[in-house]
């Protein structure tokens, strides 16, 4: 399978070239806004990429998300969209695009977290409103956005599962009164190293009950994104997420 990878010279993207070289997979040019030496030809826009490939990996950011876009369908190329931090607006221009090419986007592409999103549901089904969740994630200090879209993911799954009318709280300061019942509480830590932490707390009566997930190494999400890239070429356009390639193999 041949690659181009945006983000390419990013943390991320030398993850995803580490693992593709250790799989056989050939990342066939990368794009960076700073390019700088590789294995690989990058480039300072996608627009300049002239090498062929199967299928586009973008770790770069949401700025990006347009030229990343209309190269894909220039080229009629499914593409993983691994980051985060998108707009409604960006929302719409990704469904716009999944008409016309295969397109994945996930808020992590860590098959333990989403199965951590599953069992959180489950939870919150069978909790209900006795139990009080919220949501702390963990991240080094270089992660631009906050809460995390992994957070929100989850926030999203817990809230399907006590049925759809709970609210976002974003954290909490100063003189904000008691906890309501439909709040999701949503924190962010940012410091040092941390590559990425998630905890689910339910907290009830008496009791907490706490579902987690600690990333010790980027090379996780590096090894999903080249799953979905494979996986990708294989379906018909289409706005995919994790959940439907899990769907594939279980």
């Amino acid at each position: 399978m041949n690659i181009i990878l945006c983000g390419a010279c990013g943390r991320m993207g030398k993850n995803v070239a580490e693992v593709a070289a250790e799989r056989g997979v050939t990342i066939a040019a990368g794009v960076d806004i700073a390019p700088a030496a590789a294995a690989f030809p990058v480039y300072a826009s996608v627009a300049d990429v002239k090498e062929s490939a199967d299928a586009v990996i973008d770790f770069s950011s949401p700025a990006a998300l347009a030229d990343v876009l209309a190269f894909c369908e220039t080229r009629n190329l499914p593409v993983v969209l691994a980051t985060t931090g998108y707009s409604e607006a960006d929302g719409v221009r990704i469904r716009n695009a999944a008409e016309h090419i295969p397109v994945f986007r996930t808020g992590n592409l860590s098959l333990g977290v989403n199965l951590l999103q599953l069992l959180a549901k489950k939870a919150a089904q069978i909790l209900g409103d006795a139990f009080d969740a919220e949501i702390i994630e963990r991240h080094h200090h270089f992660k631009k956005d906050a809460p995390s879209g992994t957070a929100l993911m989850l926030a999203k799954s817990v809230n399907e599962g006590f049925g759809g009318d709970k609210e976002n709280v974003y954290g909490r300061h100063g003189m904000v009164g008691a906890r309501s019942k439909k709040e999701i509480g949503i924190h962010a830590v940012r410091g040092g190293t941390i590559v990425g932490e998630h905890e689910v707390m339910f907290a009830g009566e008496d009791e907490i009950i706490t579902l987690s997930h600690s990333a010790r190494s980027r090379k996780i999400f590096a090894a999903g994104a080249l799953k979905a890239a494979a996986w990708l070429t294989t379906v018909p356009p289409g706005l995919y997420d994790m959940s439907d390639l899990l769907g594939s193999i279980l």
